[in-house]
């Protein structure tokens, strides 16, 4: 059996002060800022969290890692649940820097100006009172698209761009499942799937399948056919 980390031992400082959050409001207090912090109960030296005073975030996720000694944040939109802001750091005073933009409700790209580590997802916020699906729909095209540009993998990001360039797909709700692109006609939380996939391969023709892991309806070379495909494919509803 595995043996368990001795937190204390990796994070002396953070046991010292009794939980994550109280060493966050050590830190944030000799740099002169208030957050109010909240201690985890579960697990107070590896998490705390910050709420927002916006209405449309949830709290801000802090926690340590239990290999080496650094810390992730993660931030969501309320109505999906999904991350506008992640990363990580190994200086908590960028954590409380991070903390306190989130907290004061500042825009996204200053978060990210407050505490360099921070990524963004390419999300951006929708009022959750407004819940406007054309918004929520283009939000999430723009986290794929950001996180295909990341990724070391130029087929798929030819893919994401080909389908977003499509006016047929790009109304629809996009998500992936383990790198196939899917749609859905609703936005979270209740999809509604359109029986439809796209896929990039490394070595082989884009795919088209008429569900997840489902019936090949087209092989191609080019993501513009592939996507070219996938529109004469497309459930006549969705259309």
């Amino acid at each position: 059996m595995a043996k368990s980390p001795d937190l204390a031992a990796l994070y002396p400082d953070i046991a010292a002060e009794g939980s994550l959050a109280a060493a966050l409001q050590t830190v944030a207090a000799r740099d002169g800022i208030s957050v109010p912090f909240q201690v985890s109960e579960s697990d107070p030296l590896l998490y705390a969290a910050v709420a927002s005073t916006v209405p449309h975030r949830t709290v801000l996720g802090i926690s340590g890692w239990v290999v080496e000694r650094r810390w992730s944040i993660r931030g969501c939109e309320a109505f999906q649940g999904l991350a506008l802001v992640d990363g990580w750091t190994e200086d908590l005073t960028q954590v409380v820097r991070a903390a306190q933009a989130w907290h004061e409700g500042a825009e996204l790209a200053d978060i990210q100006r407050a505490a360099p580590f921070v990524h963004l997802t390419g999300r951006y916020e929708v009022e959750v009172a407004e819940h406007d699906s054309a918004q929520l729909t283009e939000s999430e095209w723009q986290h794929l698209r950001t996180e295909a540009r990341e990724l070391d993998w130029p087929e798929y990001y030819a893919l994401i761009e080909a389908a977003y360039a499509e006016p047929a797909l790009r109304c629809l709700y996009p998500f992936t499942s383990h790198w196939t692109l899917r749609f859905s006609t609703n936005t979270r939380p209740d999809l509604t799937v359109v029986p439809m996939c796209l896929d990039a391969h490394r070595e082989k023709p884009y795919t088209v399948s008429a569900s997840y892991m489902g019936e090949v309806l087209a092989e191609t070379t080019t993501a513009e056919e592939a996507v070219a495909a996938a529109v004469r494919h497309l459930p006549q509803a969705a259309d």
